[in-house]
């Protein structure tokens, strides 16, 4: 794992380049930070290389039929990982951590109306050492960055 540290101020740029536009040209790109073209695609490499960076499409749910999002908030009585682990094979569930405090696992979701979200939140419930769901439906998502580690 790499640490802020070990990124350079030309890293940063082109990270923050990329998160605004990861499909930018490297000729866009080269003079923004003062490199040829086939030296910024070599750092651009190198920072996926590592694991840095990845290239992706981020899609928006809403616009794809998607009208309900939810975190649930899951209680475990059984080895947490393994349960994560089984939550996050849910196809609704998009995004899983092991947290501590008041819940184990938060997992969130993503349904297309309330019935689909009363089937994946049963579907939660069912798994093996699931002890209690508390679901929290998202009514407004206010703020979503992706713009870590470039300050």
């Amino acid at each position: 794992m790499t640490s802020r540290s070990e990124l350079d101020e030309i890293d940063k740029a082109l990270i923050r380049e990329l998160q605004v536009d990861g499909r930018a040209a490297y000729s866009r790109l080269a003079p923004m930070v003062g490199m040829s073209e086939a030296a910024v695609r070599q750092r651009v490499n190198r920072l996926q290389d590592r694991g840095v960076i990845q290239i992706v499409a981020v899609t928006d749910p809403t616009t794809l039929g998607y009208a309900i999002m939810a975190m649930l908030g899951v209680k475990i009585a059984a080895d947490v990982s393994t349960v994560a682990e089984k939550l996050s094979q849910i196809e609704s569930v998009d995004y899983t951590v092991i947290t501590t405090g008041r819940f184990d696992v938060l997992a969130e979701v993503v349904c297309t109306d309330s019935d689909h979200m009363l089937a994946v939140s049963d579907e939660v419930r069912f798994v093996e050492g699931v002890i209690n769901v508390e679901v929290m439906t998202y009514l407004r998502m206010v703020q979503q960055n992706y713009d870590w580690g470039t300050m």
